[in-house]
């Protein structure tokens, strides 16, 4: 009598690679654009409606300097949370899900919390500093931005889904 228990399974087929290219920088600065117009809404959420309590519960007239001090704190701390978390979780923000972009480390893997958080720090230098960071991508052979070239990541394109 033979044992039917056992099945015929062939081996999975070898995965193929995904072959995914450095974002170029038009779709970088499209999806910078485009995440502009989502932070809105964050800051809304996380700035706007505390500090419209708070500013009405105070009543500070006139405003000390403290308190646009601890304004702009919060404002990059809420956008810290925002972009090293999705940085490291997904390495996608939601616009750079609709965009189809993905930050990478300089190997092609996920970014751990200190590359995110580097990154998020050299950025604002990068745009603070009169925007130079970003203008380093038309000198950059990759066409990268300096803060990507500083903390060693990328934004790659992701294939279209099929």
């Amino acid at each position: 009598m033979q044992n039917n228990s056992r099945k015929n399974i062939s081996p999975p087929a070898p995965a193929t690679p995904v072959v995914v290219e450095l974002a170029s920088l038009r779709h970088r600065v499209a999806g910078m654009l485009y995440e502009l117009l989502l932070l809105i809404g964050v800051l809304a959420v996380g700035f706007l409606f505390p500090w419209m309590l708070l500013s009405s519960q105070l009543d500070l007239n006139p405003t000390p300097a403290w308190v646009g001090k601890l304004q702009l704190l919060h404002v990059l701390v809420l956008l810290g949370i925002y972009f090293i978390y999705n940085w490291h979780r997904s390495g996608q923000t939601l616009a750079m899900r609709t965009w189809r972009l993905r930050v990478v480390t300089a190997g092609g893997g996920n970014l751990e919390w200190g590359r995110a958080s580097l990154r998020y720090v050299l950025a604002w230098l990068s745009v603070l500093c009169f925007g130079a960071g970003l203008l380093w991508a038309f000198f950059d052979l990759d066409r990268l931005f300096l803060h990507d070239r500083l903390a060693g990541t990328r934004v790659v394109r992701l294939p279209q889904k099929a």
